[in-house]
């Protein structure tokens, strides 16, 4: 990615470190913990909400332990503050695109607040431990990150590259799109019935969608992409399906419990969206047969 010389978002807020306390985490921390909590869920038939809650509930079963306060004093990690200057560049790349966006189809756009936090943190949808993975919550309109969760991708995915890294954050910020359009509350609406899972993969194939727009206009704009780019993000896409992580992480997949969609399906929308950068082309992912996605 060329990102020499852009400046980083005012929208991103530090939490790593912060005391208090929380509950203990009851598995490995990013992808790992990620991957054992999803095959609950999946079972379930839940989605993004229900992952979270469940992440929840399991920590609140448990005795409260103090959560240590990094040291002030402490030099910091030079690879995590390089994490937080790129991903303040991409957040930064993601408002001037969807002002434009959004102004070019009669709107305005509201710009979100990006969280790192380090372990655990608080949201307006509740506490989530790293072990959720990066998530946007709806309730206070903000996307939650832990930087631990890129170098999981990086050593035990084997998903490299800056723009990999970007394509999450664009993700997130897809459904922080998705809640300005009223799309997540009209989704959220119809998740309690027998269709429930296909409407939360048609939600995160279209966050893959609107990322894949994100990136068509920030290349428009300011010639970002380099060679092997794209290949990265798709790769990135790729390994986190349902049907990758779940062959992962239990040997088989059950079709019926898929919430974001297949590595095939993830990976074609992006690419739609990166040809198209059309924002009215996102509606075709709620309008075609499920069997079509």
């Amino acid at each position: 990615m060329r990102l020499d010389g852009q400046s980083e978002s005012g929208n991103v807020e530090d939490r790593r470190g912060q005391g208090g306390r929380r509950p203990p985490m009851l598995m490995g921390g990013g992808v790992t913990g990620l991957l054992l909590l999803a095959l609950v869920v999946y079972l379930k038939g839940g989605g993004l909400g229900d992952f979270v809650k469940l992440a929840v509930q399991q920590q609140k079963a448990q005795p409260q332990i103090e959560h240590r306060r990094a040291d002030p004093n402490a030099a910091p990690d030079p690879e995590e503050e390089e994490l937080k200057k790129f991903v303040g560049i991409v957040l930064k790349d993601t408002e001037d695109v969807w002002t434009k966006v959004f102004s070019e189809n009669g709107g305005k756009y509201q710009q979100p607040k990006l969280i790192l936090f380090s372990g655990f943190v608080q949201s307006a949808c509740g506490g989530a431990s790293s072990a959720v993975g990066p998530f946007y919550c709806p309730g206070d309109a903000n996307v939650y990150l832990d930087l631990e969760f890129y170098k999981d991708l990086d050593r035990k995915f084997g998903a490299k590259g800056d723009f990999a890294q970007a394509y999450v954050v664009a993700h997130e910020v897809g459904h922080h799109v998705q809640n300005l359009l009223g799309i997540t509350e009209k989704v959220d609406a119809m998740r309690g019935g027998p269709k429930a899972n296909e409407f939360s993969v048609r939600l995160e194939l279209q966050a893959d969608y609107l990322a894949g727009v994100w990136a068509f206009h920030a290349n428009k704009m300011r010639d970002m992409l380099e060679q092997g780019d794209v290949e990265e993000a798709m790769n990135c896409a790729k390994q986190i399906g349902d049907d990758t992580l779940q062959k992962r992480a239990q040997g088989y997949v059950v079709p019926d419990s898929f919430t974001h969609g297949t590595s095939v399906q993830r990976t074609r929308w992006f690419t739609k969206g990166l040809k198209s950068g059309s924002l009215k082309g996102a509606e075709e992912l709620f309008a075609i047969p499920y069997q079509d996605l």
